[in-house]
């Protein structure tokens, strides 16, 4: 574990000015606020506890090797500092924003504040990025309700599919499932009203 993280802190100094580790409050068991540690895949002038969804062009404040790092999920690799510190588990909701309150509150519907967060979880192979903050919240609220041995191996080795095929990785885009699937209705709803004006115009011609 050690050489592959000396590669990565190598890579990031190369590629651009700041530090290698990028530490952030977030939201632990019990709503207790810890320093969450990651490898640093942001410009150094970043807004630093904005969520990357709210960034009008996440992309243009991450870096080359930040891109390769947050689609792989190995910037998430110095949380294991976290677990060691009993701060995280390996299974658990992934820790909300100290400033997200709106995760925070779907969580407390569902008991999910009040358990560790973790390295991986339940939302994040069934979405992810992808997810809206409600849905999310349920998945959060799922994971805690089957909270065990099974559901830990299949977050656990479900993690590793989804970050081979990349599911969910939308930078910037929480809810973008729900976006697409609204683009598509209404990308279906124009071309029916299309058809529907053509077969009109057809039935006036005729009359005509």
């Amino acid at each position: 574990m050690a050489l592959p993280m000396l590669i990565i802190a190598l890579a990031i100094k190369c590629d651009s000015k700041g530090p290698v580790f990028f530490k952030q409050n977030r939201v632990g068991k019990k709503k207790k606020i810890f320093k969450i540690l990651k490898f640093r895949t942001m410009r150094i002038d970043t807004p630093h506890d904005a969520p990357t969804h709210e960034l009008s062009d996440p992309k243009k404040w991450i870096t080359k090797v930040g891109g390769f790092l947050r689609k792989t999920s190995l910037d998430e690799l110095p949380q294991i500092f976290n677990i060691f510190a009993g701060q995280m588990a390996i299974i658990g909701p992934r820790p909300a924003l100290w400033n997200q309150d709106d995760l925070i509150a779907e969580r407390d519907k569902y008991g999910a504040n009040d358990i560790k967060p973790g390295l991986t979880g339940w939302a994040q192979i069934n979405g992810r990025d992808e997810l809206e903050i409600p849905v999310k919240a349920a998945l959060d609220g799922e994971y805690v309700k089957r909270i065990g041995f099974f559901i830990d191996i299949r977050c656990f080795f479900g993690t590793f599919i989804s970050v081979l095929k990349h599911d969910g990785v939308v930078e910037g885009g929480t809810g973008e499932l729900h976006k697409q699937e609204e683009a598509t209705q209404s990308e279906e709803s124009f071309e029916e009203d299309a058809d529907n004006g053509t077969e009109e115009q057809k039935e006036e011609e005729t009359i005509g």
